[in-house]
């Protein structure tokens, strides 16, 4: 195969490249040591990523939320599917979401909430995070699938104990305090080899109503 022919190839970002990155469309964290290491610079865009957390509170809201105001700023809408609880509208607003572009949605069933998620994705939104103790590898798929088809960002929330199942997600972050502040590992990322834990700095933002406010 001649050289004009690898160039397809060579830009596909699935291709493993050992230490170098893939060249893939992606959008900034906000955080910045973070950005430093990830193939295009932040998020990948058209692709869903996993956040691993322990519990809720240890900083997985606070790693997401500069993409948040960012997009919701530029009139992008966000969605927030099956979320431990109801967010804190005062506090998302303070920290620059624009609310009015903000979607939250309780759905009563795995399923919907599964299938709302792959509509939002499919028409569009910015970004849809979404909730889920288990979730199976078919759906998994849908869900990347429809993030590539709408050129948006899936960003599945998940226990730490899923890091021991496959996953076609383009990022897989795991997210815990240790001594008392918020690290990222970097786990899998589509097109260069996973490395380093790095802290998370920036604003907090709640999940929970006023009174019960708890720092995310």
């Amino acid at each position: 195969m001649n050289r004009a022919g690898l160039q397809p190839l060579l830009r596909d970002p699935r291709l493993w490249r050992g230490a170098g990155a893939a060249e893939i469309k992606a959008a900034p964290t906000g955080h910045a040591a973070l950005d430093a290491v990830l193939p295009g610079g932040g998020w990948p865009r058209g692709a869903l990523s996993e956040i691993l957390h322990p519990f809720p509170g240890v900083g997985e809201l606070t790693l997401a939320l500069p993409l948040l105001v960012r997009l919701t700023q530029q009139l992008r809408s966000i969605a927030l599917l099956a979320p431990p609880q109801l967010p804190a509208a005062p506090a998302w607003a303070a920290a620059g979401v624009a609310l009015a572009r903000m979607l939250v949605v309780q759905p009563q069933a795995e399923a919907d909430a599964l299938w709302a998620a792959e509509q939002l994705l499919h028409a569009g939104a910015g970004a849809v995070l979404l909730w889920r103790e288990r979730i199976d590898p078919t759906a998994l798929r849908r869900l990347q699938l429809a993030a590539a088809a709408g050129d948006g960002m899936g960003l599945l929330y998940r226990p730490l104990a899923a890091e021991r199942e496959a996953s076609v997600a383009a990022l897989r972050l795991r997210i815990e305090r240790r001594h008392g502040e918020p690290q990222i590992e970097v786990l899998k990322c589509r097109g260069a080899r996973p490395t380093g834990r790095y802290a998370l700095g920036g604003p907090a933002v709640s999940t929970h109503p006023p009174g019960r406010r708890l720092s995310a």
